[in-house]
């Protein structure tokens, strides 16, 4: 029996199965996926077994991934009801999906995982937000479910409450800062550069900033301020993102993205 089952699986999911290919064998993992053709693609890609229907993944692992869009969970959950039973845990990573949602449609009391990752998951650096009542779970459940985000990345446990925003930030974040890269390495385009260096050259830099946040445990703010020289080139460039709304357009990034998940609830 494999311990990890995925159904779907889309861009999301097929991040986290290569994020947990790093630390775990592909017997340890099932998955099944309505694309017949995506889905032998993926079997072929990575040894990892296909099968053909969402209750037959159901029965083959205990920690079930839905990795399947919002709109898509209503069906998915009457098509595994009846397959779930008390052993077994199911992680949700789609934005707005309340746990209890979940456990009113698979019929009652079950062990539900509601989690936010992002896509960095597929080269071990994603980031995930994560929350479910811990008293249901046994410490070797805790230890696994630990173990699984800690493969691809990061996790932080949050109330529930706080899971849209969580999705709003890290999990719909990585394309505004695929956006960011692809701009500066225009800028650098522009003067000169080929494109493919200046794109090495902004992701690195994106990475080196990330990683001085995350290690020095300075404040961004003051991380900045290191760079910028009085009167110099940096300082310029701030003042410039400053005088077109830097700042504002992510916050309304972040603002559109979460709005849009309290929109979905209410469908």
């Amino acid at each position: 029996m494999a311990k990890f089952g995925f159904i779907g699986m889309g861009n999301m999911g097929y991040a986290i199965l290569k994020g947990l290919l790093k630390k775990y064998e592909p017997k340890d993992m099932v998955f099944s996926e309505i694309n017949e053709e995506r889905g032998q693609r993926v079997w072929k890609e990575t040894g990892v077994s296909f099968v053909k229907s969402s209750e037959a993944c159901v029965k083959e692992a205990k920690y079930l991934v839905l990795a399947v869009k919002p709109q898509y969970y209503d069906g998915v959950l009457m098509q595994i009801r009846d397959f779930v039973n008390e052993d077994h845990i199911v992680i949700t990573i789609a934005p707005g999906i309340e746990r209890e949602s979940v456990k009113k449609a698979l019929g009652g009391a079950k062990k539900i995982v509601r989690a936010m990752p992002n896509t960095p998951a597929l080269v071990g650096e994603g980031m995930s937000g994560v929350c479910y009542e811990e008293g249901l779970y046994s410490e070797e459940e805790k230890a696994v479910i630990a173990d699984f985000f800690g493969s691809f990345g990061k996790m932080e446990r949050v109330e529930e409450g706080l899971m849209d925003a969580v999705g709003s930030l890290s999990g719909c974040s990585p394309a505004y800062v695929y956006m960011l890269i692809e701009a500066m390495a225009d800028g650098g385009v522009k003067y000169g550069l080929p494109r493919a260096k200046a794109y090495e050259m902004a992701a690195q830099t994106v990475l080196g900033s990330a990683k001085m946040v995350l290690e020095t445990g300075k404040h961004p703010g003051e991380l900045k301020d290191m760079v910028c020289s009085p009167a110099g080139t940096t300082i310029a460039g701030v003042s410039a993102l400053e005088e077109y709304g830097f700042r504002n357009a992510i916050l309304k990034a972040i603002d559109a993205s979460y709005e849009k998940t309290l929109k979905m609830r209410e469908k």
